[in-house]
């Protein structure tokens, strides 16, 4: 083969290879994951089982999205939101202090200014504001003059926190951007609509608001609150139809302001949410199936 021969055989191959399209590399699918809700309900000194069910949650790989919560739930609820993990969050609740949120005062229309609630949610928050929470979180609210529903996702994390929890006759109402707001759980027990509105494709909903036992109630805070859930069973029917899972912690003896059975309601939070567990699975399969990878 002469040398002009060889060059023109060399030239016709690299304007072959130049010409191949390489086979491109397969395509790997996406599959999605629901987003969580965690809607924590009402319930004064029984939200202490809210801690016990986060923390068996994220110990079985299940980390919520989305936080709501009313009253006590948005207590445990905002602290969470601030970045601790369930051990922290467990830490942070067994050294909480009733006497020092406390703030009483001369008024009709409330003994209590929450003004201590909203510095002690604060403090536990870093003084994050709610649109700064690194998990995201909805604090419920009832508006006093119009009776309507609102979930507060901005401002200063204390005073919504205040404001949701402030049971009427008991905390003073508070005013927020010329608003007046009072208890969540008037409106929204447990708060899953709200879950649902922020983005929520899953809403599991934590239930610990007292029922009618058709016993007298032991002593005011304990009458107080099982008054507010009968006025607010036909709201919390209507929540808790929105839900995929509920999980109800058995902590109805415990009354509205005993603290020192924290431990106690921890625990039961963390039984129910070992025994819901396969259901919360389930609900996470159903949904992956409905939703195959692309």
């Amino acid at each position: 083969m002469s040398f002009m021969t060889r060059v023109a055989a060399c030239a016709s191959i690299v304007l072959l290879a130049a010409c191949t399209t390489p086979t491109p590399p397969p395509v790997s699918k996406v599959q999605p994951r629901p987003k969580i809700g965690l809607a924590l309900g009402g319930g004064a000194a029984k939200g202490f089982a809210h801690v016990g069910v986060i923390r068996v949650l994220e110990q079985s790989g299940i980390v919520p999205d989305i936080i709501t919560g009313t009253s006590a739930g948005s207590v445990v609820g905002a602290i969470y939101a601030s970045g601790v993990d369930g051990e922290a969050l467990r830490y942070r609740a067994m050294r909480i202090n009733e006497s020092e949120l406390k703030d009483y005062t001369l008024s009709t229309s409330g003994f209590l200014k929450g003004e201590k609630l909203a510095a002690m949610v604060n403090r536990e928050v870093d003084g994050k504001r709610l649109e700064q929470l690194p998990r995201r979180f909805g604090a419920v609210v009832t508006d006093l003059d119009s009776g309507l529903r609102v979930v507060l996702k901005s401002g200063d994390t204390g005073n919504a926190v205040r404001a949701s929890a402030a049971i009427p006759n008991v905390f003073q109402p508070v005013t927020i951007n010329g608003r007046r707001y009072v208890d969540g759980g008037l409106t929204s027990p447990v708060p899953v609509i709200a879950a649902r509105e922020m983005g929520a494709d899953l809403v599991i909903a934590i239930d610990i608001s007292a029922k009618p036992t058709g016993k007298s109630a032991g002593n005011f805070f304990s009458l107080l609150d099982q008054s507010l859930n009968i006025m607010s069973q036909a709201a919390l029917a209507q929540e808790l139809k929105q839900a995929n899972v509920i999980l109800r912690p058995r902590v109805l003896h415990i009354g509205a302001a005993d603290f020192d059975e924290r431990a106690s309601a921890m625990a039961e939070g963390e039984k129910v949410a070992r025994e819901g567990l396969p259901v919360i699975r389930q609900a996470i399969a159903g949904w992956l199936q409905a939703h195959p990878a692309k």
